[in-house]
């Protein structure tokens, strides 16, 4: 127990590259995917509901808690490896995501998981963006972490060279509404920072500048992650 009570630390875990996934609804996914999963440490209940692995570690509520980083531990936890590149089957779609120093975990997990929704498998981030596998971003994907790959870059020089449009989020850009279709067939969509938006070195990279009209005009900015959102979805309309 105290030996697995260390993966509490993302350092621990990026130095024996894997990541945590707890709760049943994860642990569905986790044992659907193909990834190897490494430990697994569960209650009674778990098995009881129907949770099934070839060996795993009963433990109670309070060994459980031990483990786990989130406030209200839920029947299992799973220790993972992460895919190497060469593992990772990559389904291409017509539209990447890439995101610039995106900080907060929520908000990664939740375009994970909207990225997942409308079919985009790459995500390429800046170095300094939040880690995939932080636990709140894995909780947050809610299962998108294992179907999508995730490449840290210097993100300016990939979009300079990737060949392809790259609409980024901008007050000064092209109101959505006047977007005129059909659009380029492969393109890029890059969002940036919580509170400082895409940085000036990607930003000189992006080829379609777009907004979001404030149709409200009364509240300061969107959360990234709605922004990513209301954005994939008008990009991903003539596909």
């Amino acid at each position: 127990m105290k030996e697995l009570a260390a993966y509490r630390l993302q350092k621990r875990c990026d130095e024996d590259g894997v990541f945590v996934v707890e709760g049943p609804k994860m642990a569905a996914e986790a044992l659907a995917s193909g990834f190897t999963i490494r430990t697994v440490c569960a209650t009674s209940e778990w098995k009881a509901e129907g949770g099934e692995w070839k060996e795993y570690y009963e433990v109670s509520e309070a060994e459980l808690d031990r483990l786990s980083n989130m406030k209200t531990p839920n029947q299992v936890w799973m220790l993972v490896e992460r895919p190497t590149n060469s593992s990772f089957i990559i389904h291409h779609s017509s539209l990447i995501l890439a995101l610039d120093r995106i900080q907060d975990p929520g908000n990664m997990g939740t375009m994970m998981r909207t990225a997942d929704w409308y079919g985009i498998r790459h995500i390429v981030c800046s170095k300094d963006t939040v880690s995939c596998y932080n636990p709140k971003v894995v909780q947050a994907s809610m299962g998108a972490v294992f179907r999508t790959k995730v490449d840290y870059i210097d993100l300016p020089q990939w979009l300079a060279n990737c060949g392809m449009p790259v609409f980024g989020a901008s007050l000064q850009g092209q109101p959505l509404p006047t977007i005129h279709y059909p659009l380029p067939t492969q393109k890029v969509l890059l969002i940036g920072n919580e509170s400082r938006g895409i940085s000036p070195e990607a930003m000189a990279q992006v080829t379609h500048p777009v907004l979001i009209p404030n149709i409200g005009g009364t509240a300061e900015s969107l959360n990234a992650s709605v922004a990513a959102g209301i954005l994939i979805d008008r990009l991903w309309k003539n596909n």
